[in-house]
């Protein structure tokens, strides 16, 4: 069963839901925040909430403030991340959960990740299609906080990502140390920004957020 907040931030509000594990009892409670030209509604985040909840995870989607106002033009970082511990807070306060992972999609999962690098804590990150730099600038990195990251950490990003290239990720991974996180980097081969593949990689969409779910399932469940 869904169910639907509204949820201060400061002075505004934006709204967000709630919707467990279809597989049964939440294992954990993912706070999942959406990328920079979507919302909470859109297919990226729903497509990736049902593989995730077919899992084992009870997903929060929310709206960033910009987007509650029906907005294309994103917040400024502290905004974001602002809107991101609002939620969360909220969501810990509702539900009490065992395990909390934070995370969410592109930009949303970049918020995420600096909220964790200024000590959060939680039990686990969880990035989905990290944007590592903006499209055709890979001299642009948005790596200089991964290092201070302590909790786990789970990264999916696909081969074909113009956001993530691969070498440039490995590179700035080879550089966090102790006592960084663990960092599990899964490259889904042939998948782009969205995780779309080519019908010549011989899978589907539909399968690669399968292995996601089931790689972010299994993964959550150990934390």
């Amino acid at each position: 069963m869904t169910t639907e907040w509204k949820i201060a931030v400061g002075d505004e509000q934006t709204s967000a839901l709630y919707e467990p594990a279809s597989s049964g009892t939440d294992t954990a409670l993912f706070i999942c925040a959406h990328g920079a030209g979507g919302s909470m509604l859109d297919r990226g985040m729903t497509t990736t909430a049902t593989a995730l909840r077919a899992n084992g995870l009870g997903v929060v989607r929310f709206n960033f403030l910009y987007k509650e106002k029906k907005s294309g033009r994103p917040d400024p970082m502290p905004r974001l991340i602002a809107a991101t511990r609002a939620v969360i807070a909220h969501a810990q306060n509702e539900l009490a959960p065992s395990r909390l992972v934070i995370g969410g999609r592109s930009m949303g999962g970049r918020a995420a990740s600096m909220l964790a690098a200024e000590g959060f804590d939680a039990s686990g990150l969880l990035l989905l299609a990290y944007p590592l730099h903006p499209a055709g600038q890979p001299e642009k990195l948005r790596d200089a906080h991964l290092g201070a990251i302590r909790m786990p950490v789970l990264c999916f990003n696909g081969t074909r990502d113009a956001l993530c290239t691969r070498s440039l990720m490995e590179t700035a991974l080879s550089k966090r140390a102790p006592p960084a996180g663990s960092w599990d980097m899964q490259w889904i081969d042939g998948a782009d920004h969205m995780f779309h593949v080519l019908k010549s990689s011989g899978r589907t969409d539909a399968e690669v957020m399968s292995q996601i779910g089931r790689s972010a399932g299994d993964w959550a469940a150990h934390l």
